[in-house]
């Protein structure tokens, strides 16, 4: 059939109209996608906002869809219960021992055989706390090396942590301990990579004993978050945000693609919460926190 010039002008008139209407379906599923939320629940930590009273960032929060307010002592968890909201995670105990020493922090916990006396019946005491209050998870540390190597310090560990399963069993708590980095922020630190953590997870043997991934933490000790968060997702119990580096805002002046993140943690079916962990450096904290939630609704 010969080639005549009307036909070409024909045929490129329809190849654009297809084009066209492509690239219009394109964008229209883009947007829907974009535009997806609502898979997420939300969680802040206070002690990012300590200028801001707990009823105050109660109210604020709820406004662009705050679910909770976390790693709250038991006396604070009735706040934001009060403001129809919960907490996610609660702090932990920090007893002392019988010399006196203040142990349950981030550098002195259970990875010493010595504080497990005073750590024991504190953490089972919160337990039974978090239970009336209806909080499902307490935070837990391992301590610093102190010289001790890490194999040493994860048997310790899991002595210790063994030790309270029985109670978060009864009481259907969950005991997170919080992985962070030794590079920067905690010097020292034990836990401070995801497989040493998942060794501890497998030692204690029990569905109440996970981990606190922290994001911001291991992008610096580790990075490869997303492909970390598919393996080990039935190790995790709980996220927390930050911008990398500096612990900011979690938008585009730092290096990490939060959407895909907040994705890829939605995508392993986990039904917990994200808690922004980041220390806002704007004026406008409350801004920054609707940011940060408005970035992981995915």
């Amino acid at each position: 059939m010969p080639w005549t010039r009307r036909k070409f002008f024909t045929r490129s008139a329809q190849a654009a109209t297809i084009a066209t209407i492509a690239s219009q379906l394109e964008t229209r599923l883009y947007a829907e996608e974009e535009a997806t939320g609502g898979n997420v629940n939300h969680s802040v930590c206070k002690w990012c906002y300590k200028k801001i009273p707990l009823d105050d960032l109660c109210v604020a929060g709820k406004e662009f869809g705050l679910q909770s307010v976390e790693l709250l002592q038991p006396e604070q968890v009735e706040t934001v219960q009060k403001h129809g909201m919960t907490c996610a995670i609660m702090a932990g105990p920090k007893p002392k021992t019988a010399d006196g020493t203040k142990v349950g922090g981030i550098p002195k916990a259970f990875n010493r055989i010595e504080y497990h006396d005073a750590l024991v019946p504190a953490y089972e005491e919160y337990i039974k706390q978090a239970k009336d209050l209806g909080v499902k998870n307490i935070i837990c540390f391992s301590g610093n090396r102190k010289g001790m190597d890490d194999e040493t310090g994860l048997k310790n560990c899991a002595v210790g942590l063994k030790r309270i399963m029985p109670a978060a069993e009864k009481h259907g708590i969950t005991i997170s301990m919080e992985l962070l980095n030794s590079k920067v922020n905690h010097k020292d630190y034990m836990c401070d990579h995801t497989a040493w953590g998942v060794d501890l997870c497998k030692a204690v043997g029990s569905d109440n004993f996970k981990l606190l991934y922290d994001i911001y933490h291991m992008q610096i000790m580790e990075g490869d978050v997303i492909a970390t968060i598919k393996e080990h997702h039935a190790y995790i119990s709980h996220y927390h945000t930050g911008g990398v580096p500096g612990r900011a805002e979690i938008d585009d002046t730092q290096e990490l693609n939060y959407p895909a993140i907040a994705r890829a943690i939605v995508e392993t079916g986990y039904k917990g919460f994200i808690g922004q962990e980041f220390i806002p450096r704007r004026d406008n904290k409350i801004a920054s926190l609707r940011q940060g939630v408005e970035i992981c609704d995915v």
